[in-house]
């Protein structure tokens, strides 16, 4: 199965690649729904994880919200494995035009790639409420920036939040049509390491009408017998492979 993703790589144009958090936990980050997942843990106070990092929490006890924030969402050792090279190496090469991804990290930019939609926001930007000003991830970490937990704008003072989507936000409207129209104008789809199981992101899939859908996973997804090829796997050992010679 390796032999045929390679020859419909090689033969391929506008490929598009949608990827979920089986990308990221080959980079140490623990995704959200399996057994080892974030969802599963129990937080310090008494609180489910969901909870905590939805918008109203995030209103109501910021302090809290970024206390656990920064200690479970946040992986700034975290570095691209091979499945986030390939597709760098790709675009790179004219053959992938867009990325669409579930994840926060920003590790397919640390990659080197550059047409990259993130459904739900980057850990990497930060912005003030109050006045907009911008704050890479370093400044909300370092505790000289923050007050009781809470990093402050060194512009106004008001309250720094991550441009992530918490639960009870929206996805932004703009990112998710660049990503349809860029899903709906491929050729070929590449998804990986996802389950396809959250919504509205996983229903994206819907809007292919190219020639070749691939997925790649290790476990099976609601959406195999749609598939021209599937391949259960790690995602990093496929896509490094494919884009090794």
């Amino acid at each position: 199965m390796i032999e045929e993703l390679k020859e419909i790589i090689k033969n391929g144009r506008k490929i598009v690649f949608f990827g979920g958090a089986g990308v990221s936990t080959e980079s140490g980050i623990p995704d959200f729904r399996s057994e080892n997942g974030i969802y599963k843990t129990k937080s310090e106070y008494g609180m489910s994880p969901e909870e905590i990092i939805s918008r109203s929490f995030f209103d109501r006890k910021p302090e809290i919200f970024y206390n656990y924030y920064t200690k479970n969402l946040i992986y700034l050792s975290a570095e691209p494995n091979d499945a986030h090279k390939a597709l760098a190496k790709l675009e790179e090469q004219g053959k992938l035009t867009a990325i669409v991804t579930q994840n926060i990290d920003g590790l397919h930019q640390k990659a080197g790639s550059k047409n990259v939609f993130e459904l739900h926001g980057s850990v990497i930007r930060n912005y003030c409420m109050k006045c907009n000003m911008y704050y890479d991830v370093s400044y909300i970490m370092e505790p000289g920036n923050c007050e009781n937990h809470i990093p402050r704008c060194k512009n106004c003072r008001g309250m720094v939040k991550p441009d992530v989507v918490l639960y009870e936000e929206p996805l932004d409207s703009g990112v998710m049509s660049k990503a349809v129209a860029a899903i709906a104008d491929a050729e070929i789809l590449i998804v990986g390491g996802t389950s396809l199981v959250v919504y509205p992101a996983a229903g994206f899939i819907n809007y292919f009408r190219g020639n070749k859908l691939i997925l790649i996973n290790k476990s099976e997804t609601a959406f195999d017998g749609k598939a021209d090829l599937v391949i259960h796997d790690s995602i990093g050992k496929v896509l490094g492979s494919v884009t090794s010679c």
